[in-house]
């Protein structure tokens, strides 16, 4: 996800300029945009709220509720911080906060939209909330992993076709594939294929893995697929609990998708074809469990992890087959 905008501002003398407008759109007796950020991050520190959801602090999550609900978009920053906000909208804003803080509802089910690679989408609770760090390795075009036309692509586990969406803006000539299991997700998927104009290019599949894409093969296999193991499930803040636990759990040790993907991903992929798949808090369990595939992890610098690359070749190199039956007999 892109970061957004509205992160403590280090320079002093900005901050003060804030401060004073925002003073100044409280003495015309409405409280201002900068205010109502204020008031709000305090609110969910002191709640002790969960952020992961797009944000990892209060300060940028309340920006994202009060921006959406004054209709600003965020590129303004500090610039839109003295703008008045009128009861109406300062009443929507406390609806919102009190469900965020009360349910513990991820703030994209309530304002319905999260931003992936650049991308705006709509998000509801048949999805999950669209926050892989595979963004930051789509806007580089996966460099310097894939070379040459990227014809075709396969997003395995789409939801809301976040990836799958991000890839055919990043590869303007390619056919994209956004598959998953979920015929309710594929809804939401296709709401945003529509949105965003790329029915054309982007074909939307319900299917276990690679069951709907027999005889296809791609230059990029791509996924964000289910990776909590059972103990790390249990565990997970509220928050999570309002998204789909097909989307989240994947067996006893988290890599029961992982090794589906594995199954069949060579007989999908062009020989010069790369596989990228988000493991997240899983990979310790992956490096035991697959000691001889030679994994790259990409560094992400907007933060996050969990993100490998494997090349077609690699996984000949590594007989992955036997590889994968020999990791089932342990």
């Amino acid at each position: 996800m892109p970061r957004l905008s509205h992160t403590a501002v280090k320079r002093v003398r900005a901050a003060k300029v804030r401060a004073a407008k925002v003073r100044a759109a409280n003495d015309r007796g409405a409280e201002s945009v900068g205010a109502a950020i204020e008031r709000c991050a305090r609110a969910l520190r002191a709640a002790r709220v969960y952020f992961g959801h797009g944000t990892t602090e209060a300060r940028d999550e309340a920006a994202e509720l009060v921006f959406f609900v004054a209709g600003l978009a965020h590129e303004l920053g500090a610039e839109a911080y003295a703008r008045p906000l009128n009861e109406r909208k300062v009443a929507r804003i406390d609806a919102l906060l009190h469900r965020r803080i009360a349910e513990r509802m991820p703030l994209p089910y309530l304002t319905h939209r999260a931003f992936f690679a650049g991308l705006e989408l709509y998000v509801d609770e048949r999805v999950l909330v669209p926050r892989s760090p595979i963004a930051e390795l789509v806007l580089q075009r996966f460099a310097p992993w894939i070379g040459g036309r990227v014809r075709r692509v396969l997003d395995i586990g789409t939801g809301s076709g976040a990836i799958a969406l991000a890839c055919a803006k990043a590869f303007p000539r390619a056919r994209v594939d956004a598959a998953d299991i979920s015929a309710a997700a594929l809804q939401v998927c296709r709401r945003n294929v529509r949105r965003l104009g790329l029915g054309k290019r982007v074909s939307v599949l319900r299917s276990d893995y690679f069951s709907a894409v027999a005889g296809r093969r791609y230059d990029i296999i791509v996924s964000n697929p289910p990776y909590v193991g059972r103990a790390e499930m249990r565990a997970l803040p509220p928050e999570y609990r309002h998204e789909p636990r097909l989307g989240l759990a994947s067996g006893v040790d988290g890599l029961d998708s992982v090794r589906a993907i594995f199954a069949s991903a060579r007989t999908h992929l062009q020989d010069q074809g790369i596989l990228v798949v988000e493991v997240g808090n899983t990979e310790a369990s992956l490096l035991h469990a697959f000691p001889r595939l030679p994994f790259i992890w990409p560094r992400i610098a907007m933060g996050g992890g969990g993100v490998f690359v494997l090349k077609a070749g690699d996984l000949d190199a590594a007989n992955l087959g036997a590889e994968i039956q020999r990791e089932r007999r342990n």
